[in-house]
């Protein structure tokens, strides 16, 4: 039951991503990024892992997927947003392999992210396809919208 719910919260968010999708398009600085190619990937705490492309170019789709999960995937091993992790490594705040990732595989571009739900479940989320600051911002929007 825990399952269903949390899939309807997600299907919801992706749903809400899709109506904001155009009015980020219409700024350059993000259109320019993947061309309107993006994705998202949520994890959640029952490491159940949901993801959804938007975009006609399949290899970009690959390309931002995966980003995406690497986002994902890195806040679900730190609990942390990308970007911030990465620089707690390299002031040395935190141990290279203190949550299994490694220097070279860390991603320090933003975009990925935890978020709360309403109902204090967490999910560790990752998009990609648009600037950093955007990708973070979308998000955050489409679960305010979904909920």
């Amino acid at each position: 039951m825990e399952n269903n719910e949390m899939l309807k919260t997600v299907n919801k968010v992706f749903s809400s991503i899709e109506k904001l999708i155009p009015s980020y398009i219409e700024i350059p600085e993000d259109r320019n990024i993947s061309n309107g190619n993006l994705a998202v990937c949520i994890i959640d705490e029952n490491h159940n892992v949901y993801g959804k492309m938007f975009g006609t170019n399949n290899a970009r789709l690959r390309q931002s997927y995966k980003i995406a999960w690497t986002k994902a995937s890195q806040v679900w091993l730190t609990g942390v947003k990308t970007g911030e992790y990465e620089r707690m490594v390299f002031t040395k705040e935190v141990d290279e392999n203190a949550n299994g990732i490694e220097a070279p595989d860390l991603i320090g571009w933003e975009g990925g992210q935890p978020l709360v739900l309403k109902n204090g479940k967490k999910i560790s989320v990752g998009f990609s396809g648009f600037r950093g600051t955007t990708d973070l911002e979308i998000m955050v929007k489409a679960l305010a919208l979904a909920e």
